[in-house]
């Protein structure tokens, strides 16, 4: 079974930093990609960024390019997402999936398994 947890949200001011992490656990990928994406109230959920398992290819929403960066550890099954220059329209939960196919890695609906999600609130 696989399990997908996030951790690292937070309150912060505008043009902080903060770091999310992402442990998946209960399988071995082949292929696929591990993502970010984030839901305000009101809204729907928007890709955020994505990258493959094999850490290659990483891909970003234009409204964070350049101001967040997606890693991952495969020594510790772990995946990044570091947000630097925060703004205000930051403000969501965020949300860490997988999958084990390749996909389209901007669709929310195209990953199989989801976190529980963690929230990050920018103050002006």
């Amino acid at each position: 079974q696989v399990h997908v947890t996030e951790s690292g949200g937070g309150l912060v001011q505008a043009g902080g930093s903060l770091k999310l992490s992402c442990v998946v656990s209960g399988r071995t990928a082949r292929s696929g990609a591990m993502g970010w994406f984030r839901q305000a109230p009101g809204k729907e959920r928007e890709f955020v960024a994505a990258i493959a398992w094999s850490g290659d290819s990483p891909r970003y929403a234009d409204s964070v390019k350049g101001r967040f960066t997606i890693s991952r550890d495969n020594a510790k099954n772990t995946l990044y997402l570091q947000m630097n220059s925060l703004k205000p329209e930051d403000t969501a939960a965020y949300y860490c999936a997988a999958r084990f196919v390749a996909a389209n890695d901007y669709i929310a609906d195209q990953y199989d398994f989801w976190g529980q999600g963690t929230q990050v609130t920018v103050s002006s």
